[in-house]
This record gives C-alpha cells, sequence and structure tokens, in this order.
C-alpha cells in the first residue's frame, strides 16, 4: 500500500486498529474455548456424591473495549461449597475433613492455555 507522507499517521493508525481488532476477535474464541473445556474438566473432576454440584459449572463470557473475560462458576447453591471441598473444613465434633483439589489445577492450566493462544496469536498476526 502506497501513502503519502501527509496520510502517514492515518494510515498507521488504520493498520493498528485492524491489528488490534484481529486479536480481539482471536482471544474471545480462544478464551470461549478454553471456558467451555474449564467446565468440561471441573465436571469430570468434580466430587461426585449425588452428581449435582458437578453439573452445576457455568461458564460466562464478558467482552467489552478494553476488556475480554471467560468466567466459570458453580451455579446456586454451589457457591459457597466450592471453597470447602477444595480447600477442606473442620467438622463439627472435631477433626477435620480434607479438601479435593478439583479447581486449582483446572485454574492453573486455563492459565497456561490462555498465554499459550495469546503467544500462539500473536506470533501468527
Amino acid at each position: 500500500m502506497r501513502v503519502k507522507v501527509d496520510g502517514l499517521a492515518d494510515a498507521v493508525q488504520l493498520e493498528l486498529q485492524n491489528y488490534s481488532e484481529e486479536v480481539k476477535e482471536g482471544m474471545t474464541k480462544a478464551f470461549k474455548e478454553i471456558a467451555a473445556q474449564c467446565v468440561k474438566k471441573l465436571r469430570q473432576t468434580s466430587p461426585k456424591r449425588g452428581g449435582d454440584y458437578a453439573k452445576s459449572w457455568k461458564r460466562k463470557m464478558t467482552v467489552t473495549p478494553s476488556v475480554i473475560s471467560a468466567t466459570v462458576y458453580s451455579k446456586k447453591p454451589y457457591q459457597n461449597l466450592t471453597h470447602l471441598l477444595e480447600h477442606g473444613h473442620a467438622k463439627a465434633g472435631g477433626g477435620r475433613v480434607e479438601g479435593i483439589p478439583h479447581i486449582g489445577p483446572v485454574q492453573e492450566w486455563a492459565g497456561e492455555e490462555a498465554l499459550a493462544a495469546l503467544a500462539e496469536l500473536l506470533e501468527g498476526s
């Protein structure tokens, strides 16, 4: 593309905007996929006494001009239960119930996947 000196700033600005949109679209797609895989992994690794807790995992995407966010959460009424199951808790009559780490490993995996997706996207652009 040929640009006159007078239009150089506008041309650079346009290219940066296009690049920004490309990266944003790529990361949104990657985050959606990673969040879906997180839900799947959490449903597989969550403690299953009755199975309702494991089935309660959901995902939500938030995309604004400056933020792309994927939230994976346990739907009501299990929001308070996640911490107790992950880290353990004291028993009423004394003693302790050991935690079942199922959220931490998935969270760590998701962070690594997000960084890898971003690196791949930036290298390919």
